[in-house]
């Protein structure tokens, strides 16, 4: 089935757009865009999300949603070998809220019984 399918959390084999899918196709859709420049579209997005929010701030995209990030604290968790407490340090994790648009999209699409 190729790299356009991977399993997901609730088991089900549904397809999965990768990166390199996302630049093959934007380069589809645009033809004036070659190849490599969409590569280098894509990459130079996602590289200042992640450094926007590793710099601690929020990003919103009207439409699709917004990310920022949640704080884990500091707990006392096990190792599930020995059963050992452990000192588990506080986390920073990224969270995505759809926006209304994006939510509204997705309901809205005919279910495929194969998903």
């Amino acid at each position: 089935m190729g790299d356009s399918f991977e399993s997901r959390i609730d088991g089900s084999d549904a397809p999965t757009m990768t990166k390199s899918e996302l630049i093959v196709r934007l380069a589809e859709h645009y033809p004036q865009l070659v190849t490599k420049d969409a590569e280098f579209a894509v990459r130079t997005i996602l590289d200042a999300m992640a450094r926007t929010l590793s710099d601690g701030h929020r990003i919103e995209i009207r439409g699709f949603g917004s990310f920022a990030l949640s704080r884990r604290p500091p707990r006392v968790g096990r190792n599930p070998k020995s059963g050992e407490k452990v000192m588990v340090p506080e986390k920073r994790v990224p969270h995505f809220k759809p926006g209304k648009d994006l939510r509204e999209r997705v309901d809205s699409q005919p279910k495929d019984p194969s998903l």
